[in-house]
């Protein structure tokens, strides 16, 4: 009885097989994955070459840029109507980074609050922590990642701000030298841009070009003033548009703002060096002195231990 169930099994599973294979034999041909494979392959190379333009488009043109333009259209609508006036004036103050826009700005704000929120949020259930410091760790991030780009214009600003100051002095020295040897104020502000580099050369640069695009010299001054926040170069500014309106020689003008400005800064770095001492003493109390402690006090304080456990006769 158990071999005839034995051999029925065998010539069930012999005739399974030979039915497979008959179906596959006398089914239809049909394309496989190779063969479908093959044609999606030779469609793509007999596509029209529109069609191949958008296909070989790099991935940041296919995806990254239709994301950022969704988010520009969320930043738009979640930023307040006058936003976009104040954020011009941090890139003014930036020095207009190249690619950033207000728009940018704005959407870089809503891409860096989902991005920080989503990855504090991985962040969290990866660590396991409960629900109150998820939280707090959540918001914290996200609001963190909603204002980096506004901290990161501030620093370009603060960097830009102290370039300016830095190099002020030496401009308005050539810019004098250059006035008082006969040339004119717009071939002055010339050789200044000409032979000198950095974002004060930027600057001058930018004037002399409203200036001999038909904007006024006092027009010009006063917007390049307003697109910096340093104290010495608005003064200079102010200097130079009332000399401008009261007929003053410039020449004079020029040996003047010089000499204050020379002052100004011999002062300000001798505040910043009467300003280490306050700076130094906090790593001083906190890393020297404890080291220092440890190197001299500690040989004698393991000898008193020593002596108070007995190990010493």
């Amino acid at each position: 009885m158990s071999s005839t169930v034995m051999i029925a099994g065998v010539v069930l599973i012999f005739a399974a097989l030979a039915m497979v294979i008959a179906a596959l034999v006398l089914a239809p041909k049909a394309e496989g994955g190779v063969g479908r494979s093959i044609a999606v392959l030779e469609a793509l190379t007999s596509a029209p070459a529109e069609m191949k333009t958008e296909l070989d488009a790099p991935f940041g043109e296919r995806v990254l840029l239709p994301l950022l333009a969704r988010a520009q259209g969320l930043g738009r609508k979640l930023t307040p109507a006058d936003a976009n006036e104040r954020i011009h004036e941090k890139l003014e103050l930036a020095g207009n980074p190249a690619g950033w826009t207000a728009d940018r700005v704005s959407a870089g704000k809503v891409v860096g609050f989902f991005g920080a929120l989503a990855v504090s949020l991985l962040i969290s259930l990866a660590m396991g922590l409960t629900f109150l410091p998820t939280l707090g760790f959540v918001v914290a991030a996200s609001v963190a990642g909603y204002m980096a780009p506004n901290l990161y214009l501030y620093q370009q600003a603060y960097d830009r701000s102290a370039k300016l100051q830095k190099a002020l002095p030496d401009a308005i020295d050539l810019l004098t030298i250059s006035v008082e040897s006969g040339l004119g104020f717009d071939a002055s502000v010339a050789q200044v841009a000409r032979n000198t580099d950095g974002p004060l050369a930027e600057e001058f640069a930018r004037l002399l070009q409203e200036m001999q695009i038909g904007r006024g010299r006092t027009d010009a001054l006063r917007s390049m003033a307003d697109r910096t926040n340093l104290p010495d170069l608005r003064a200079f500014v102010s200097a130079m548009v009332q000399a401008d309106a009261f007929g003053i020689p410039i020449g004079q003008v020029l040996r003047v703002q010089s000499s204050e400005i020379r002052v100004k800064r011999r002062q300000w770095a001798e505040e910043q060096a009467q300003k280490v001492p306050v700076k130094i003493l906090i790593p001083l109390i906190f890393c020297i002195l404890p080291c220092l402690f440890i190197a001299v006090l500690g040989p004698a304080g393991i000898s008193i231990m020593d002596n108070f456990s007995g190990k010493v006769g």
